[in-house]
């Protein structure tokens, strides 16, 4: 894409192929015909009314252009009279896919944010039922088969296997489908699962070299694209096909998803049920802060960003969603750029973080709720080796640096970097070697423990500071253990992360991984060290105790389900397991459906 930006390009984006509506500015020579006015007007008059008339043109057309920028942009994006072609223009116009795989755009620097308007064209932001998440009765809603649609790696998946537990423990039946890659997970946890396409692994090398989900390169295309039409063709059999070990049948009567399963509300349209998605990184245009994936720093293009980032998403995708709407679902195709990806722009969504770190932003309206980090429990049931326990008992608690499943470019020289800054200020430290093969010491030290994966919510409690790549799964471990935290962001919502522990005081700036040098890390080891940021990771800690997201995100899952369910909502496979139809009676009442 052209590396321009909007200010070059801002008479321009208001007629998306080169036109400007803006009428035409009045010359000076049409003014002296003031002088027919009652009373006679000096030349000095004229001139002095002609400036002012002139400076208020202009004053005008200043105003124009900088609403243009913000309101414009997207009005045409999604203007289902302009053509694709010129709305990949416009993009190519004001926006650049850089090597990273963000998307980098720029304003004008005088620009000020547009203040929120609650009459906006945000759907987002309709008047529904604001009731809070405290006073959802989570007994009064009949059995239902749910079907949880999830994208991506096991930090992705797990917090939803905690909320698929939850769900269950108020009697519902729930389906996780996700990668196959998963399955004895899944299993394991007591759930039923069935296999999404797409391999986590292709998913993760792809997304590590691309730093998020929009290619950097046109070789990176083709496995883009086939790995999401992989997944979004098996997004229906997931909702209404019987289980693939047993035979038994389902049938989704609600959908759960996040956003990288792109093809979920779709199929929500097509079976009539309601769906909910939820995610462990902003999706949802804000004021507040850009787009994880995008590079923007003036406030002005924060809001902007995710339409930006959405638009360059689904038109990379329409054709796809087309071809499975007019194939597999039965519908019209979509001709047009309604967000989202082509979906209904008033789906409820659920955001897994904390409150404490991240407060839900004012500019979201009632449909959205950030219910905090979902914990699913392992170290209750985790022994740790005897020789881990006895090293963590014979010294000072260690510093806990590791970066999980992802790949390292230079792992020797990472590794290096790591001892030597662990030497330097005086810490001992556990190296988590994961699948980026750190930890190949030339000789042991003493100081220093080589680490396989462990259960975070047992590891972090042994530790006085962490350092890893700033998934939201492993920010929130480190956070509840009441532990400084250093990001070292690879791609995604990671640099995110970092950025919000920052602001928070519970760490230092982030060190992207391509800028792990060993002063960097010094200095981030340092930063942990000073009491200060350890009384507030210990006060962030004891806030977040309070919090219950597993509850909250199936609190708000019930909040913005249709108040009055189909009579069929309980299938006949549950109803002969145990499930009387005489349940729905008393729970349409409950729902005020009587």
């Amino acid at each position: 894409m052209a590396d321009s930006g909007v200010e070059v390009d801002a008479d321009r984006s208001n007629g998306g192929d080169g036109s400007t509506s803006s009428p035409p500015v009045m010359n000076n020579r049409n003014l002296p015909r003031a002088n027919t006015m009652p009373g006679g007007t000096e030349n000095v008059e004229i001139s002095e009314a002609s400036s002012t008339w002139q400076q208020n043109l202009e004053r005008s057309e200043t105003e124009r252009r900088k609403k243009n920028i913000q309101t414009g942009t997207q009005t045409h994006l999604f203007n289902d009279k302009i053509s694709d072609k010129k709305k990949l223009k416009m993009l190519n116009r004001i926006a650049t896919v850089k090597d990273d795989g963000t998307v980098e755009f720029q304003v004008p620097s005088n620009i000020e944010p547009t203040p929120f308007d609650v009459g906006s064209e945000d759907l987002h932001c309709e008047a529904v039922d604001d009731e809070p998440l405290e006073l959802t009765d989570l007994q009064c809603v009949p059995p239902l088969q749910i079907v949880i649609l999830i994208v991506g790696t096991r930090g992705d998946v797990q917090p939803f296997v905690a909320i698929g537990k939850r769900l269950q423990d108020y009697g519902h039946r729930v389906r996780l489908a996700t990668h196959a890659n998963f399955k004895e997970f899944v299993l394991t946890a007591g759930l039923e699962f069935y296999p999404l396409g797409g391999d986590p692994k292709i998913l993760a090398e792809y997304m590590v070299k691309n730093k998020g989900f929009l290619p950097s390169a046109p070789s990176e295309i083709p496995v883009q694209r086939k790995q999401i039409k992989e997944i979004i063709f098996s997004l229906l059999p997931a909702c209404k096909d019987p289980d693939m070990d047993s035979g038994i049948p389902f049938k989704a009567d609600a959908i759960i998803a996040n956003p990288p399963a792109y093809g979920h509300t779709h199929v929500a349209e097509a079976l009539k049920i309601p769906i909910h998605i939820f995610f462990t990184m902003p999706w949802t245009p804000t004021s507040q802060f850009p787009h994880p994936l995008s590079r923007v720093k003036q406030t002005a293009g924060y809001r902007l960003s995710y339409q930006i980032v959405d638009s360059m998403i689904w038109l990379g995708i329409r054709d796809m969603i087309n071809e499975y709407r007019k194939k597999k679902l039965k519908l019209r195709p979509v001709t047009y750029l309604s967000g989202s990806q082509g979906s209904a722009a008033d789906v409820p969504h659920g955001y897994i973080w904390s409150p404490h770190l991240v407060p839900k932003p004012k500019d979201w309206g009632p449909k959205i709720d950030v219910v905090g980090f979902c914990f699913l429990d392992l170290a209750s049931n985790y022994q740790p080796p005897e020789e881990l326990v006895k090293w963590i008992e014979a010294g000072e608690r260690p510093v806990y640096i590791g970066f999980g499943s992802l790949p390292v470019q230079e792992p020797e020289k990472m590794t290096q970097i790591i001892v030597e800054a662990l030497d330097i200020t005086g810490q001992r430290g556990i190296i988590n070697k994961g699948w980026g093969g750190l930890g190949n010491l030339a000789e042991p030290k003493e100081s220093v423990y080589l680490l396989d994966n462990v259960p975070h919510d047992w590891l972090f409690l042994q530790c006085k500071a962490v350092v890893h790549h700033g998934g939201a799964g492993t920010t929130a471990a480190g956070l509840k253990a009441a532990c400084p935290t250093a990001v070292v962001p690879f791609f995604g919502d990671q640099p995110f992360w970092g950025d919000r522990v920052h602001v928070r005081g519970v760490g230092p700036p982030p060190i992207p991984v391509d800028q792990f040098t060993l002063p960097k890390l010094v200095g981030a080891i340092k930063y942990m060290m000073d009491p200060k940021v350890k009384e507030r990771a210990v006060e962030l800690a004891k806030a977040m105790e309070s919090e219950d997201g597993v509850t909250g995100a199936v609190k708000a899952f019930f909040k913005h389900l249709p108040r009055c369910l189909p009579a069929d909502v309980v299938p006949q496979e549950a109803s002969s397991s145990g499930f009387m139809n005489e349940i729905l009676s008393p729970v349409k009442r409950c729902l005020g459906c009587s």
